[in-house]
């Protein structure tokens, strides 16, 4: 693999998106290699959907997805669809099961995928340098790529850049990807930890350390985009209570849409009016307490904290309907303020990254960069919890692999 042989892309990370690339690229007659520092390939992918990897959603599509473009990702979410997935999936002969509505799971193992992906290369011929980590990837005089490592060079008519983002630093994750599309010109935007547990300042997680382990469903809104684009949108699933804060998949949803200063809105009774519940429970049952009112509608410690900081004592059938509506309309609409998150430690994904702008959305490829391409995490394109993230490292890599079969044939 060393020395003046060229060859047709180099693949920098052997993940979700670098994975496709390869296969796609290397069946369609592509020379390709796939670079990695980790001694096995798809690490994130073992250990995702508690280590049965939740691959793709059925209704996976851009309005689902977080971009400075929201447009970008639709070419190629259109033309490698979760049915296209799940029919490499058949092929391979690979159970799976819907968790929630369009949330798919393999049946038996996330390690599954990664076998599949890696016989997959196989078909295609790609090598594997595993165990290797980049030092360097610069262009040579006659315009080739040249990627070093701590073992070989390699040189090679394109590379593609599919590290991923910078969570999960336990795995490896660091942020090559975006530091090399920086040394190449390519402009990046702020990465972020997304899809990640929220944290609270000392007064707040005072009262929350006495709720760690609640969990109840809510729904949290979210503002998205600015100007004409701006919407609101929900996410009605699991919260809960931490020793830090908040988690559940609502919260971690909403965590994609927040930033430092940002208020976190969460509607406790998500489909309810809070302030009619509240008034008939006062008229039905005049002689409970505030607490036991409220713990036919939350869980039973949080209406102890709530009625302890919002109720007077007695039953509620003597306490004036200003303040049980007050409590409703909090309830319907609790207003807290995050002092951060739990960070990339425990973020699923990294918002942000390379600018779709200097991107193709059809190909992956560097508009100024000829040969360069990014795909996956690495790009400024975040899904929703759920298997969305898993969908576009399929389609993006997929457009890529396409993409270098088209610049070599």
């Amino acid at each position: 693999m060393a020395g003046a042989d060229v060859l047709d892309a180099v693949i920098l990370g052997a993940g979700a998106a670098g994975m496709m690339a390869a296969a796609t690229a290397g069946q369609a007659g592509c020379r390709v290699v796939v670079v990695d520092h980790a001694a096995q390939p798809g690490r994130k992918i073992l250990i995702s959907g508690g280590g049965r990897c939740n691959f793709t959603h059925l209704e996976s599509g851009p309005g689902m997805f977080l971009s400075a473009n929201p447009h970008f990702a639709k070419s190629a979410l259109a033309r490698y669809t979760p049915r296209d997935f799940l029919d490499l999936l058949a092929r391979h002969r690979i159970a799976w099961h819907a968790k929630a509505p369009g949330q798919l799971f393999c049946d038996r193992s996330a390690g599954e995928i990664v076998e599949m992906l890696v016989r997959e290369c196989r078909q295609g011929h790609v090598e594997m340098a595993l165990s290797n980590r980049i030092i360097a990837v610069r262009r040579d005089a006659d315009g080739c790529f040249v990627v070093e490592t701590d073992r070989m060079a390699l040189r090679a008519r394109a590379v593609v850049l599919a590290t991923g983002g910078l969570s999960i630093p336990k795995l490896g994750a660091t942020g090559l990807s975006h530091d090399l599309a920086r040394r190449f010109g390519l402009k990046i935007v702020e990465p972020a930890p997304a899809l990640v547990p929220l944290t609270f300042g000392a007064g707040d997680r005072e009262w929350m350390v006495e709720l760690a382990g609640v969990s109840m469903e809510v729904a949290t809104r979210c503002h998205a985009g600015a100007g004409r684009r701006a919407r609101d949108i929900v996410f009605r699933d699991g919260m809960l209570f931490t020793h830090r804060g908040l988690s559940g998949p609502a919260i971690l949803q909403a965590s994609s849409y927040w930033s430092a200063g940002m208020a976190l809105d969460i509607d406790c009774l998500p489909g309810r009016d809070a302030v009619r519940c509240l008034r008939d429970l006062k008229r039905g049952r005049p002689r409970m307490g505030g607490a036991a009112m409220l713990a036919t509608l939350l869980p039973q410690r949080l209406a102890h904290m709530l009625a302890t900081r919002h109720l007077p004592d007695g039953p509620v059938g003597e306490m004036p309907d200003s303040v049980l509506d007050a409590l409703g309309v909090m309830l319907s609409s609790w207003r807290l303020m995050p002092n951060g998150s739990e960070g990339y430690v425990k973020a699923e994904v990294t918002r942000g990254g390379i600018d779709t702008d200097g991107l193709s959305s059809q190909t992956m490829e560097a508009r100024d960069v000829p040969g360069l391409f990014a795909v996956g995490e690495a790009v400024d394109v975040t899904g929703w919890l759920g298997g969305h993230n898993f969908q576009w490292a399929w389609s993006s890599g997929h457009a890529a692999g396409r993409a270098l079969a088209e610049r070599r044939g």
